[in-house]
């Protein structure tokens, strides 16, 4: 999946919001779209979506870590909001866009780094205004629970 290195990389907003949201996350998925550069920075991609779910996989390295050398809790946050805001997203119809509201990360226990995990989030509801989510990183050996999340998010019609 190609990443956007440049604001130019990402589709502009007039296409983007001739798209559904699912079409639009399943063009990031072919990669006929390029991918936001934050899952680079963190270390976690897109996996897999469906109308009300979103799947991505990601490994923790050193370069996430906290001043203890565990995985930051940002690194959870950052993973939870991304997978909680696409599987939102499958749901948007055409010409709107969402935004997180608010969303709550509940961490279980320490990922190990170089552990691969992955976080799979539902949506629970989408309406003509907001969306709720929930989600789950588990490992993907062991399927151990390490952290849970849910998200409230704000669905806006634009064109």
């Amino acid at each position: 999946m190609p990443i956007a290195t440049s604001p130019a990389d990402l589709m502009p907003q007039h296409e983007a919001l001739q798209l559904s949201g699912l079409a639009f996350m399943q063009s990031i998925l072919e990669g006929k779209t390029p991918g936001p550069p934050i899952g680079q920075t963190m270390g976690f991609t897109l996996h897999d979506v469906a109308e009300g779910r979103a799947v991505f996989t990601g490994t923790p390295e050193f370069n996430v870590t906290n001043p203890m050398g565990t995985v930051h809790g940002g690194w959870y946050g950052a993973l939870l909001d991304s997978a909680l805001g696409c599987s939102v997203m499958t749901c948007v119809p055409r010409g709107s866009v969402y935004t997180t509201l608010e969303f709550k990360v509940n961490i279980l226990r320490a990922i190990p780094l170089g552990t691969r995990v992955i976080c799979k989030a539902e949506v629970d509801h989408a309406g003509r205004s907001t969306g709720v989510a929930h989600a789950e990183i588990r490992g993907a050996d062991d399927d151990k629970l390490y952290a849970t999340g849910s998200t409230t998010c704000i669905i806006m019609k634009l064109a």
